[in-house]
């Protein structure tokens, strides 16, 4: 078993002893696979290079926005979309009811 050392939160050492340190760090015992840069809420070592659910599923309405925004000068009021494109743009608004992250998402082919 393997200690960290905390301070604001986050990994600033990884020791295999424990040593005396500022009152303001923790020692806190870890796997061997927690590495220094990780956060730490209290329980829960976290790696910032893991996306949560949450953020993929940010990033995956983030794209899914762009590519709407790039034809919503079609859909104003002045002009009739074609089926093709109001097709393609409802299946970009139901993209997350598929999908949750850019690593697996299927993109509806745009009309021309």
């Amino acid at each position: 078993m393997a200690n960290a050392l905390i301070l604001n939160n986050k990994v600033v050492d990884v020791a295999n002893v424990q040593f005396e340190v500022a009152p303001e760090m923790t020692w806190v015992d870890c796997s061997a696979d927690v590495q220094i840069g990780w956060g730490y809420d209290g329980s829960t070592f976290t790696d910032p290079n893991v996306k949560t659910s949450e953020e993929l599923l940010d990033e995956l309405r983030y794209e899914r926005n762009q590519m709407l925004e790039a034809t919503d000068y079609l859909a104003l009021s002045d002009n009739t979309l074609t089926v093709e494109m109001a097709t393609y743009r409802q299946a970009l608004r139901d993209i997350t009811d598929t999908y949750t992250s850019l690593d697996d998402v299927v993109w509806p082919t745009k009309p021309e």
